[in-house]
């Protein structure tokens, strides 16, 4: 038992180590004695970007992207509001303005302004399924709780966030939304266990998880409450999952499978499969 405990001490405490003395490092250099200008610009650009993204991709935003459009692009705009087209256009303009807030202004930030590589940033592709243990093992308890919460009238009320009219095939435009909404996800592990965890984390070291914490439990305000407690721990999990392996990718690989099967239960429950 002990050579377990061990182990599993040394799993967790390594990466906390690391980003520890990466922490300690970076304060004793030069660099660190100076005004740590990368910090204020990433965590003034993350309140900057939340502030965008909640009321350029409101539904009010929406209805003002519409009037623009039906002024400068007529056709194109009878076809995107129409009465069979205007609920898949606003989900698509919500995702998409996610992906866009959450990837292109900082990939122009690391890219051009810091001059890091993107794999600095948790883009890293080597070494990313090293913890697929522990993604198997977070995913066989999600999918049981997300098949018994299905049930509850609140679940199905919000999910999916878009499944067309009951007498639609799911196919093209609930797999066309599906592909919107799994890009949101693969921007939003960018956003935060990249550009916000690995950004800070010279200067907070392993606090940097609960810095990246707050933020994202604030984006669940307005979701169930238990989806909303649940992101406090997810934030925690998955930065540590990030903090290790230095990658994204496993998060965004658990997060849209979730995503998908909390969309398949509620379809299932609300007879879409029948």
């Amino acid at each position: 038992m002990s050579g377990w405990r061990s182990r599993i001490t040394a799993f967790i405490a390594n990466p906390l180590i690391e980003a520890e003395r990466e922490r300690r490092e970076f304060l004793a250099s030069p660099e660190g004695a100076r005004n740590d200008l990368r910090t204020i610009t990433i965590l003034t650009s993350v309140a900057v970007l939340l502030t965008l993204q909640h009321y350029l991709l409101s539904g009010d935003a929406f209805v003002s992207f519409g009037l623009w459009t039906r002024s400068v692009f007529p056709e194109l705009a009878a076809n995107l509001f129409s009465a069979t087209n205007i609920g898949l256009s606003f989900h698509l303009y919500w995702a998409l303005g996610q992906v866009l807030l959450y990837v292109a202004i900082p990939v122009i930030q690391i890219l051009f302004f810091f001059r890091q590589p993107l794999t600095d940033y948790g883009l890293k592709v080597r070494g990313f399924a090293k913890l697929w243990g522990l993604y198997l093992a977070m995913l066989s308890v999600m999918v049981p709780i997300v098949f018994i919460v299905s049930r509850t009238d609140n679940f199905q009320a919000a999910y999916p966030f878009y499944r067309g009219a009951l007498d639609e095939p799911l196919w093209p435009r609930f797999w066309i939304w599906e592909a919107a909404y799994f890009l949101q996800f693969v921007g939003l592990e960018f956003f935060f266990r990249g550009y916000l965890l690995h950004g800070v984390k010279r200067r907070f070291g392993a606090y940097a998880i609960f810095v990246m914490m707050v933020p994202y439990c604030m984006i669940h305000f307005g979701k169930p409450m238990p989806e909303t407690f649940a992101a406090i721990a997810a934030g925690i999990i998955l930065g540590f999952m990030s903090l290790r392996t230095r990658s994204i990718w496993m998060g965004a690989a658990l997060h849209v499978s979730v995503a998908l099967t909390m969309d398949f239960c509620s379809l299932w429950r609300l007879g879409r499969f029948d």
